[in-house]
């Protein structure tokens, strides 16, 4: 059997009147009956594009020229924007970000939950679009054609990685020093076999964590010690999978000395984690957001509550520091290990840790049977559809749901909807500036 043909791409530039963007960042324009995708562009645009791929129903193009621009339009903060997949929205002013998020959250309120808050809360914007990117995940590659090592993120819509020699959006104690990791990569024996660096701040420190597929010899291994020792960072191997990580600079005392940390200040709270543990990559926001979610849930001192998806305590602990006895719940153990070293580090007695499949009916652990008054969600984005389902058994009073995908926000609000919850308010937090992701916070009441 023939191997199908590749169609063959126009090579004329199109001529694109944007009408609206997708939930991607892309804009939408049509011709001849057919959809088109075009990178780069905003509605109420003219742009010329070229054919990057071509569908039945739909093309994908990418902007090479704006004829006539929008209002919103704005020069990209980054170099490298255009060909960058780190970030979709860099050409679009922080204003009309905020304004397309929020019409990506209505949207999905009434498109898969069928419901609306009784109120539009105010979003929660940083202080600073840049700079603020405290976790990632940067991609390794070895360009053999131009005997180079390239550090980043994939460009739009394929696998290359973006040729970058700094991030703008990364915490500048990583972003500003690519160049450096790159001609420290490219002089080691192994450049060739270090697929990924994985990368955490602290605020105090910053790690990064190079997966190594084989043993470095130890020439390397004085290089990238060197590198933590010249650039105030720590240093850290994974050979295998990510229970073998460790630190290798400064010199582990053991695994509790392994930690980053931030602080929360409004609840005199520092919390410890590994570079490789879960935690919000905006530290500004994140403060903004527990400090809201403790506000609305208003717990009082003769209160329990509930904390699902509760990680390393990001909210389990300020919640126990307004005087209530706080249940936090997660699926991964090593998370709930860790939330117990924080209460234990910040002295707090009244809050507990579990592990349990939230994925099923937990209503019979012993830590559920005496009900909560007060419920935090802040779950994966996959959601929360199944926890939904048993809240009732609860009867709490006041749910506080943080989310990171609108579209299962809104499908779970409609669950509790017909369990008998109010969407009270909601709103958009900006956790990734110039980029399409939609973190939110929603109230639900039960009369």
């Amino acid at each position: 059997m023939s191997k199908r043909r590749r169609k063959v791409l126009p090579t004329e530039p199109v001529r694109c009147d944007v009408e609206k963007l997708s939930h991607d960042g892309r804009g939408i324009a049509r011709q001849d009956g057919k959809i088109l995708f075009v990178d780069g562009a905003l509605p109420g645009e003219t742009v010329m594009a070229k054919v990057v791929s071509t569908r039945s129903k739909f093309d994908e193009l990418r902007t090479l020229e704006v004829l006539e621009a929008a209002p919103d339009r704005q020069v990209p903060p980054c170099e490298f924007a255009d060909l960058c997949g780190g970030c979709s929205l860099q050409h679009m002013s922080s204003d009309a970000q905020i304004e397309f998020k929020e019409n990506t959250l209505r949207e999905q309120f009434a498109h898969f939950g069928g419901i609306e808050p009784e109120e539009w809360i105010e979003p929660i914007r940083p202080e600073s679009t840049l700079g603020y990117r405290r976790k990632a995940r940067m991609g390794v590659r070895y360009v053999k054609a131009r005997e180079s090592v390239l550090v980043g993120f994939r460009e739009k819509r394929n696998s290359f990685l973006t040729d970058i020699d700094r991030c703008v959006v990364l915490d500048p104690r990583i972003g500003e020093r690519i160049l450096p990791l790159r001609e420290l990569l490219h002089s080691m024996d192994a450049y060739a076999r270090i697929p990924q660096v994985e990368v955490a701040c602290g605020d105090d420190t910053a790690a990064m964590v190079f997966r190594n597929m084989d043993d470095l010899s130890s020439g390397d291994r004085d290089k990238l010690i060197g590198f933590g020792q010249a650039h105030d960072l720590h240093v850290y191997l994974q050979p295998k999978g990510p229970d073998t990580v460790h630190r290798i600079w400064p010199e582990s005392t053991g695994k509790d000395d392994e930690r980053l940390s931030y602080r929360l200040e409004a609840f005199d709270l520092t919390m410890k984690f590994h570079p490789m543990d879960f935690t919000q990559v905006n530290a500004g926001i994140n403060k903004d957001m527990v400090n809201r979610a403790v506000e609305w849930l208003d717990v009082q001192p003769d209160e329990r509550v509930l904390d699902l998806f509760c990680g390393l305590g990001n909210f389990t602990l300020p919640l126990a520091r307004k005087g209530a006895r706080v249940v936090g719940v997660e699926g991964d153990d090593a998370m709930v290990v860790r939330g117990r070293e924080n209460a234990e580090l910040n002295g707090l007695a009244n809050v507990s840790f579990h592990g349990a499949d939230l994925h099923g009916d937990f209503t019979g652990q012993s830590w559920a049977k005496e009900g909560f008054d007060k419920i935090l969600i802040d779950p994966p984005r996959s959601g929360a559809e199944e926890v939904c389902k048993y809240l009732t058994a609860f009867n709490a009073r006041r749910i506080v749901y943080v989310s990171c995908n609108p579209a299962t926000l809104a499908r779970d609000a409609g669950v509790m909807a017909r369990n008998g919850y109010r969407l009270v308010r909601a709103g958009v937090m900006d956790m990734f500036p110039h980029t399409t992701h939609v973190e939110s916070i929603a109230l639900f009441e039960r009369d």
